[in-house]
């Protein structure tokens, strides 16, 4: 017994292939794989890939057998019939009794519906001549006729299905067709939906009205310890994985205990997320995001030295250093949606901001508030660390003076402004309007938020390209512009001069290259700065 427990911990470590490789090694592969939680197997099945673990599934319990298709066969309240015959299919091994209860264990609702949804039942009592399209099969009493509306491996599947359901007890297999006939998709879809919901809760998935819980708001300044200071942050280089420190302290009784919590914690996250428990890929994110909100929790609950970490997860349920992770992206999204609601944030519903902040302040004010990645187009992702928060934090207060800097530009006449680059703003971009803005400041020593002229495209490139193989900024370049920008809209603080820098860095990006190597630019080919006559897209 002892062996077979330190057997199911080592194989949580492999990987997928190589779990399910040593399942198959074991002496008493079978009674290793009953051991295992049964979603702990699904997983493995899923990773690998169900075709290639059917050997496993034969293994299995019919509780674990079932609990496989509750996982695999629903979308919310609706079961797929062909993921059912396809989970049957892989159960069928040499031991037809074994799979006989497998077969029993589902309920009666999910076989009914499979049949209702792939086969068309006629009553040769009522119409002995009936006319058939697809593949038939008469039932041994002569009563019935089924039709097949599928065909192929899936059709032979459930043809031989059928033959099981005949031989086990053909008198009751009237009764269970004539029910096929008459009960309603509906009525049998939400009873077997009602059962399988009251076993996944069993199973440690809870109700919506509890998982949602886990997201509840707690005051991160009123938890985390108290005797070491808090300004402490995750180093630059390299990322302190918290919750693996957690776990290297504790025995293997408290790691036990601690891994049902995770899992419990997931299980919330899966259900208040609205993701099926047995979609892989959402298991895979959800997981993944439940970790880092963890991260960030034990991070602020330890100031930042992991060495505290098994203390803290003795003290403190992973509930709480969950809902402290969540709630410390929580108050950046509160402040977004603050900062959203001041007069001046946004023209119509576009940030006037440049690029980056606008992504970190859309990031943050989604659903659930996650960190904008520096590279576009890219998905944010997951806030990991206090660093993260407070950069995000710092690119509120960017927006801030951004704001000012727009409102300058833009008064006392937003939409004639706008009006001269013939597109909307949310096509333009603030940033691209500010680039156009800072080009001609910088050429000619003037404030006009306008499409630059493309006449004076060889004159800007002189400015603020460096001489050379390389395309790079001048150190000059950028300083007229500031020094316009200031005088003309009395503007104050350092943001403006960052934001001049990084608009000339975007032109390097865009059109330095060309530059370098023609001494030309061609109008159709820039991106970040508006040109006259050039169409915005």
């Amino acid at each position: 017994m002892l062996r077979r427990a330190e057997l199911v911990r080592r194989l949580t470590d492999l990987a997928p292939r190589h779990r399910l490789d040593a399942m198959m090694e074991e002496v008493d592969g079978k009674a290793l794989v009953r051991a295992l939680p049964a979603e702990d197997v699904y997983s493995t099945i899923i990773d690998v890939g169900l075709p290639d673990s059917t050997e496993i599934v034969q293994l299995a319990t019919p509780e674990q057998f079932r609990t496989f298709v509750d996982l695999a066969a629903w979308q919310r309240d609706r079961m797929d019939p062909l993921e059912v015959l396809h989970w049957l299919r892989a159960a069928r091994g040499d031991d037809d009794e074994d799979f006989l209860k497998k077969l029993g264990s589902l309920d009666m609702e999910v076989l009914e519906l499979v049949y209702k949804r792939l086969v068309t039942i006629h009553d040769l009592e009522e119409n002995p001549d009936v006319n058939t399209e697809g593949p038939t099969m008469e039932m041994p009493e002569g009563k019935y006729l089924l039709e097949f509306r599928i065909d192929g491996v899936d059709e032979a599947a459930l043809r031989r299905l059928t033959y099981d359901l005949v031989t086990q007890n053909p008198f009751e297999l009237g009764r269970f067709l004539e029910a096929v006939r008459w009960e309603a998709v509906t009525e049998l879809e939400e009873a077997a939906y009602q059962f399988r919901r009251a076993r996944l809760e069993d199973l440690g998935f809870p109700p919506l009205e509890e998982s949602i819980k886990v997201f509840a708001w707690v005051d991160p300044e009123k938890v985390g310890v108290k005797s070491t200071p808090r300004s402490g942050l995750a180093p630059v280089q390299g990322r302190v994985d918290y919750v693996a420190a957690a776990f290297q302290g504790l025995d293997s009784v408290e790691r036990q205990n601690l891994e049902g919590e995770v899992r419990y914690l997931v299980n919330c996250v899966l259900v208040a997320d609205g993701a099926e428990p047995g979609d892989p890929l959402a298991i895979k994110r959800l997981s993944e995001h439940a970790r880092d909100y963890l991260d960030l929790g034990l991070e602020h609950y330890t100031a930042g030295d992991p060495t505290l970490a098994t203390d803290v997860v003795r003290e403190t349920t992973l509930r709480a250093l969950f809902q402290c992770g969540f709630s410390l992206t929580l108050r950046l999204k509160r402040q977004a949606e603050k900062l959203a609601h001041e007069e001046g944030s946004r023209f119509g519903e576009t940030w006037l901001a440049l690029e980056e902040e606008t992504a970190s302040v859309s990031a943050l004010m989604r659903r659930r508030p996650l960190k904008a990645l520096k590279v576009p187009g890219a998905e944010p992702v997951p806030f990991r660390s206090r660093r993260e928060v407070t950069e995000a934090e710092a690119s509120l207060h960017r927006v801030r003076a951004q704001r000012a800097v727009f409102q300058s530009l833009l008064s006392p006449s937003p939409a004639k402004i706008i009006a001269r680059f013939g597109s909307t703003l949310a096509e333009l971009t603030p940033q691209r309007l500010f680039a156009a803005a800072v080009a001609r400041a910088e050429v000619d020593e003037v404030v006009d938020v306008a499409p630059f002229p493309e006449l004076r495209l060889t004159e800007l490139c002189s400015r603020i390209f460096d001489e050379g193989p390389v395309a790079r900024l001048r150190p000059s370049a950028g300083k007229r512009a500031l020094a316009t920008l200031q005088s003309k809209l009395a503007l104050e603080g350092p943001e403006l001069e960052t934001m001049i820098v990084r608009v000339l860095s975007t032109l390097v990006d865009d059109f330095g290259a060309a530059w370098v190597k023609d001494g030309r630019v061609a109008r159709e080919k820039i991106v970040a700065l508006p040109i006259t006559g050039q169409l915005v897209t």
